[in-house]
């Protein structure tokens, strides 16, 4: 069975790693919800952040480019590699898991459904939306409320 695309990743990666990507991203809301003046700042740089799609994207085609240049100039052999990295990007499409995925993941690489979970709450802490809890009172609260909206 294809998963969705939305859990493609994170059905693919140890639990370990999912909740301590999850608990980073939860700790930086927390701290934007008592400094909220480093919200632009903190969005500008998700905007910039490569998610582990696109940095799989790039990888292989700079694989399989250079496999091919290899393949052209060097040995017909270096044709094995492009073969590799889209059989590979094609099993990630398909499943959500490839060779690199664990890597990627334990160096903190995100899906773009966990980045937009960040921004949106940090967007809900900025006010965006209109109020986001009971009073938000508490920082901590504040920032339980926005990740909750965040994650509907």
């Amino acid at each position: 069975m294809i998963p969705d695309t939305v859990q493609r990743v994170p059905r693919h990666t140890a639990d370990e790693i999912n909740r301590r990507i999850e608990r980073d991203s939860n700790d930086r809301v927390r701290f934007f919800a008592a400094n909220p003046k480093g919200i632009d700042r903190r969005l500008r740089e998700l905007d910039a952040e490569w998610d582990i799609e696109r940095l799989l994207e790039a990888n292989a085609a700079t694989l399989a480019f250079a496999g091919t240049a290899l393949a052209a100039t060097v040995h017909k052999r270096w044709l094995a590699l492009p073969a590799l990295v889209t059989a590979f990007l094609f099993q990630h499409a398909v499943q959500g898991w490839c060779p690199p995925i664990p890597i990627l993941r334990r160096m903190g690489y995100r899906t773009p459904r966990e980045i937009e979970t960040e921004r949106i709450a940090l967007k809900a802490l900025r006010g965006d939306f209109g109020p986001i809890g009971p009073g938000d009172s508490d920082r901590d609260d504040a920032a339980a409320h926005a990740l909750q909206a965040a994650r509907l």
